[in-house]
């Protein structure tokens, strides 16, 4: 079973993170898209750690930067789900079908305001129910968005 859906990264910045989140690519059958610039070289030794002996197997498109993104993919505005801390919307409501792009911002800076703005009825977040909590690790929560998108598409 291969899901369509693809993960983005808009500028990573810890290569442990994209090396986990290419490893739950892998094992989904999704793929992982990544915009520049990177706060990491790619063949850094950490992101290969982290994505083990399954980095090889990743399918990796990158995009010099998030125009570059939308000119070659293309995508229709509802198949694009932003993840932010500061969204109203929970991802449980999220339509998440096999054309979407669940996408995620770097780790300490999130998404930038040019896109979060243009895209304001996209934006969704997880509950957080501790006031102690700032947000979820980005390879956690990716990796949780991707399994929400695996349980719509695949058995709803």
């Amino acid at each position: 079973m291969h899901n369509n859906f693809k993960i983005v990264l808009y500028t990573p910045e810890i290569p442990g993170n994209t090396g986990s989140i290419g490893r739950t690519c892998v094992a989904l059958g999704c793929e992982l898209i990544l915009i520049k610039p990177y706060g990491f070289d790619l063949t850094d030794k950490a992101v290969r750690r982290a994505g083990l002996d399954y980095w090889k197997h990743v399918k990796i498109t990158e995009y010099e930067n998030w125009q570059e993104f939308i000119d070659q993919q293309q995508p229709e505005e509802k198949n694009l789900l932003f993840f932010s801390r500061f969204a109203t919307k929970n991802v449980f409501n999220a339509s998440i079908n096999k054309n979407s792009y669940l996408i995620f911002g770097a780790e300490t800076k999130g998404l930038p305001k040019e896109i979060t703005s243009k895209f304001k009825e996209n934006l969704y977040k997880f509950p957080m129910y501790s006031e102690h909590i700032r947000s979820i690790n980005l390879s956690n929560i990716a990796t949780a968005a991707a399994y929400e998108a695996v349980r719509q598409i695949n058995f709803s």
